[in-house]
């Protein structure tokens, strides 16, 4: 499934069942979901709480199985892969940036951004590293270590390290949660960037208008079903949109 652009969809769900537990205490998180995320496009997935978001994330990272359906990264189906070919592949062609940030403390900034390099032990391109750490404004941060950053700082560090390896795809959950809002800025400012100056991806989970008015498009959930997708939003059309849901999650 893409977009007006047609680009080709660098991670999508087809069909996404996942369900929580059995018989009566069974929660059906995801309800036959099916969407893409387009190459090179900034995607914010939006819902109230319950409604499945994070269950989409999770799933179309590989992080989580689906419980029937598909997920792909690429053209490459996530259940069709074994243990170890799925770590590789995470680690390989996927990005992600948490809440938390997930620093190692005892290693500086420039050792956090190549981790992933040396956990694959591979060298990466040095001119790519190079315009990421232009692009996320630590060039004078690299020497210094986590606990000599501030929050904001951490989680520039945190997406710097995600786009490190030249990831198909890039996954944020909730990425500015832990941050004030000039910060929280910041990275969203950077997670724009990253998309359009370098012709990344990312996919964003996120309750927050504003967050998502960073993004080229916003899809939303309810009830573990897609119920809507909006191009171009603002934080007062996403806030409009998400008004039109009642406290159950259902659109009203």
């Amino acid at each position: 499934m893409t977009t007006a652009t047609a680009r080709p969809d660098a991670a999508r769900v087809v069909d996404a069942v996942k369900v929580y537990g059995t018989g009566d205490t069974a929660v059906r998180a995801l309800d036959g979901v099916s969407v893409g995320f387009p190459a090179g496009r900034f995607t914010a997935i939006m819902g109230p709480s319950g409604s499945g978001k994070s269950t989409l994330m999770h799933c179309a990272a590989g992080l989580d199985t689906l419980t029937s359906g598909s997920a792909y990264i690429g053209d490459t189906e996530l259940g069709a892969l074994d243990d170890r070919r799925l770590t590789l592949l995470r680690r390989d062609r996927i990005g992600f940036v948490f809440q938390a940030f997930n620093l190692i403390p005892t290693l500086t900034v420039a050792e956090n951004i190549a981790l992933p390099m040396d956990l694959a032990g591979t060298k990466g391109s040095r001119a790519w590293t190079d315009a990421l750490v232009d692009v996320v404004g630590l060039r004078d941060r690299l020497h210094h270590r986590p606990s000599e950053l501030s929050g904001g700082q951490q989680q520039r560090v945190a997406v710097a390290r995600a786009f490190a390896s030249e990831p198909d795809v890039v996954f944020a959950d909730e990425p500015t949660g832990n941050l004030d809002s000039r910060s929280g800025q910041e990275v969203l400012g950077l997670l724009g960037r990253a998309v359009r100056r370098m012709d990344r991806t990312v996919v964003m989970v996120t309750h927050d208008p504003v967050a998502a008015a960073h993004a080229d498009e916003v899809v939303f959930l309810a009830d573990g079903r897609l119920v809507d997708r909006m191009e171009n939003p603002t934080a007062d059309k996403v806030l409009d949109r998400m008004k039109a849901f009642d406290g159950k999650g259902a659109p009203v």
